[in-house]
């Protein structure tokens, strides 16, 4: 069906009529890279992306701060399976000088569960050598992840880009803190939930995140599968209609939180990513926007590192001064320390004070 809607619009009616009315206090908005710097071009290329990036991201960080004087985030999802060390260390030296980070992204197909785990221990050494990668309380590496070609746990319907099920429990026992894959409509990979901050359990039948629990504050029965190693925390872009653009001015269009190259930010689309209200149920003053770009390809630059954004922040400075919300611009990890903060019963506050709340920085950002 067009859009994959079969498979996401009742879902998405069912939440609007659910969503809650209370007023948002506080806006964590993050920036989800599936960054690929070896799209379509070899070594010399992925470096001269990664030139233009270092001359430009600083640009969009230097369009102001935050309520908590932090200056916009962008968080690098790096294809580990496309390892190179000289590419690698210019992303680390772009993260140390912008405050950035970065997280596992991984493509695969027809894969094996062995060779799944060995990829992404593999990933994780790679990265921690270069002193990416958040920590937990004991200083062991934890992770984001984004699934290649949106096909998490073996769920494209045409059998294409994983063939591993059961992953969620591998990427939690691997030290994931959380998937970042969704929304990915209008691919047919889309999950039958939206706009939704919840845990999956997995299993052998492929799609586990086609089901869960939405994250709930205080009264612990969430708080508890976040300690199963079975359980895997989701965590989701907003996904809906929008009727104020129209195909052919009759049909409204997906608004599915991409910045490509005819979908910059814009403080409209701001709007409508609020409006999707993704919280913690019972802390619904705090709203979690994650947007996501593949953003190392030039024709998507405008978008990410060009004039688009840098207006973007500009005006969304100036709409939360006039409107009185906090915005917090957060990396993947942050967003989701906020997340569990509001989980734990802190939710009441100001979110900007609980970004480091379970999962420490990366040591580049700590070693100073």
């Amino acid at each position: 069906m067009i859009k994959a809607m079969d498979r996401w619009l009742l879902p998405w009616l069912k939440d609007s009529l659910r969503r809650p009315k209370d007023p948002i206090t506080d806006v964590m908005l993050a920036v989800c890279d599936h960054f690929e710097p070896f799209h379509h071009t070899d070594q010399a290329g992925a470096l001269r992306r990664m030139e233009k990036w270092q001359a430009s991201l600083p640009k969009i960080m230097a369009t102001g701060v935050d309520h908590d004087g932090q200056t916009p985030r962008h968080t690098f999802f790096y294809p580990v399976e496309q390892y190179d060390r000289e590419v690698i260390q210019a992303l680390t030296e772009l993260c140390v000088s912008t405050r950035n980070e970065a997280e596992i992204h991984l493509h695969h197909d027809k894969d094996t569960a062995e060779n799944f785990c060995a990829s992404i221990e593999r990933g994780k050494d790679d990265l921690r050598g270069h002193g990416l990668l958040g920590s937990d309380a004991a200083g062991a590496p934890v992770f984001g992840f984004i699934h290649g070609n949106w096909a998490l746990d073996d769920s494209d319907p045409g059998g294409h880009g994983c063939g591993v099920r059961g992953e969620l429990a591998m990427l939690k026992q691997a030290g994931c803190y959380a998937d970042l894959t969704m929304p990915s409509a209008p691919h047919r990979t889309q999950a039958p939930i939206v706009n939704r901050l919840y845990y999956s359990r997995s299993t052998l039948d492929g799609c586990s995140h086609h089901h869960g629990t939405r994250v709930t504050a205080l009264d612990g029965s969430t708080r508890a599968l976040r300690e199963k190693p079975d359980h895997l925390l989701l965590v989701q872009g907003p996904l809906m209609l929008d009727w104020e653009r129209r195909k052919w001015g009759v049909l409204p269009r997906v608004e599915n939180s991409d910045l490509g190259p005819a979908n910059p930010p814009t403080v409209r689309r701001l709007k409508h990513w609020r409006n999707a209200r993704i919280s913690v149920q019972g802390a619904e003053g705090w709203c979690f926007i994650k947007l996501h770009t593949h953003g190392a390809p030039e024709k998507n630059h405008p978008s990410v590192i060009g004039d688009a954004r840098r207006q973007f922040h500009e005006e969304l400075l100036q709409l939360a001064a006039r409107e009185g919300f906090r915005l917090h611009y957060v990396s993947a990890r942050e967003l989701v320390n906020i997340l569990h903060a509001a989980e734990d019963g802190h939710g009441g506050g100001d979110a900007g004070v609980w970004r480091d709340h379970l999962y420490a920085p990366p040591p580049c950002l700590t070693q100073i």
